[in-house]
């Protein structure tokens, strides 16, 4: 599969998790939307983007589990997430209850709208290794008051790759009558997702990602009872539209005037490419590699496995917890000197090296990882 990808041949790529890569014909779609756009922008813009967008949407809904009025297009999950959070009515003492596992832009995001509205971020610790499902669930409702108004978890974790049991916590939000936001930015073409099934109150996801798709494609989900009150991050031409469509919530965020949407466009090819190229199965011999050379890792760099080494808990990445002095230092070498492209993480929990493998990677790359790790060891001090 690595002939499909643009990605650099002279790199190991072990970093599929922080922007994904798109193959050449996805790309290709891609350049054929914009330039149709050029083209023709007006019209482009004002009639045909509409039936390609609703097209877009009527794929993606099958592929996700729900239906394509329930959510629009954003540029990352990022863009979702501010969505919903400038519109949630928090007040002074409401508490958020969420995780020390979570994306740091999502944090910042927390803190900002925190610090505006009183309401305070429960950041609930997980500690690690993890041991069971239960212990999770434990864990984080021990966090839970009665000031709780919201759930916020990711699905997958991005620095400790973690699939956390967001099933189970939406099942228990509900019944206590608490919001819930799922970030699954890692989910989609990454892990089976029903958003149906899974049931929360809003849901976001990047397709450019583990879909394959060009930077900047995702979704927002907003479950029926809230859409009308989920007002638009940029208010445009959906808001008193001259040509009012049957749904408002659409209207006020689908609609921004002037913007490239050739990404979201291309997600009819992304789901075909995927179902044509058998990505199950790819997905399925990634997360066997996961499975077969994470203790391994973790032995040569002297740490422990921060979970059960199981598909509960891991898909297509994990975090090898190193110790070093130097993290940025030691993710310079490895790419400048190396030529690996591999990220690590410092967090409060530590410090991680994180694999993350889609179709075009092998064996062989791991190979070239560890070869390298044991060269670092043996003439730096970079890892302890």
């Amino acid at each position: 599969m690595k002939s499909q990808f643009l990605l650099n041949p002279q790199i190991t790529f072990l970093n599929h998790g922080s922007f994904g890569a798109c193959p050449k014909p996805i790309f290709e779609e891609y350049q054929r939307f914009q330039l149709e756009l050029e083209n023709e922008p007006v019209q482009f813009i004002q009639k045909k983007s509409t039936v390609y967008l609703k097209e877009a949407k009527e794929f993606l809904a099958k592929y996700i589990g729900c239906s394509s009025d329930d959510f629009f297009f954003t540029p990352n999950p990022t863009v979702a997430v501010n969505t919903v959070l400038r519109s949630l009515e928090l007040k002074e003492g409401d508490e958020i209850l969420t995780t020390n596992h979570e994306y740091g832009a999502m944090d910042r995001t927390w803190n900002f709208f925190c610090e505006k509205s009183g309401a305070k971020c429960v950041r609930q610790n997980i500690s690690l290794p993890i041991v069971s499902k239960e212990q999770i669930l434990e864990e984080f409702w021990s966090g839970y008051t009665q000031k709780t108004k919201v759930i916020f978890i990711s699905q997958i974790s991005s620095a400790t790759a973690l699939i956390f049991p967001v099933k189970e916590i939406c099942d228990k939000a509900r019944e206590l009558g608490l919001i819930t936001i799922i970030d699954g930015a890692h989910v989609p073409g990454h892990i089976e997702l029903n958003i149906q099934e899974l049931n929360p109150d809003f849901y976001t996801g990047a397709l450019h990602k583990w879909m394959l798709a060009p930077k900047g494609s995702s979704f927002l989900y907003v479950k029926k009872l809230f859409q009308k009150n989920i007002d638009p991050l940029v208010v445009s031409w959906g808001y008193e539209s001259e040509t009012p469509s049957e749904s408002q919530f659409l209207d006020y965020h689908e609609y921004q005037g002037t913007r490239d949407i050739s990404a979201f466009l291309c997600t009819p090819k992304v789901i075909d490419f995927l179902e044509n190229n058998n990505w199950k199965e790819k997905s399925a011999q990634c997360r066997k590699l996961i499975l077969e050379n994470y203790e391994k890792f973790c032995d040569l760099l002297n740490s422990k496995p921060i979970c059960p080494i199981s598909a509960e808990f891991m898909g297509q990445m994990c975090s090898i917890p190193i110790q070093t002095d130097s993290p940025s230092e030691l993710k310079e070498l490895l790419f400048y000197k190396y030529r690996i492209e591999i990220p690590v993480f410092k967090t409060d929990k530590g410090i991680f090296l994180r694999i993350s493998l889609n179709a075009y990677n092998s064996q062989k790359d791991l190979d070239i990882l560890r070869s390298t790790l044991i060269e670092i060891k043996l003439t730096t001090d970079l890892l302890l």
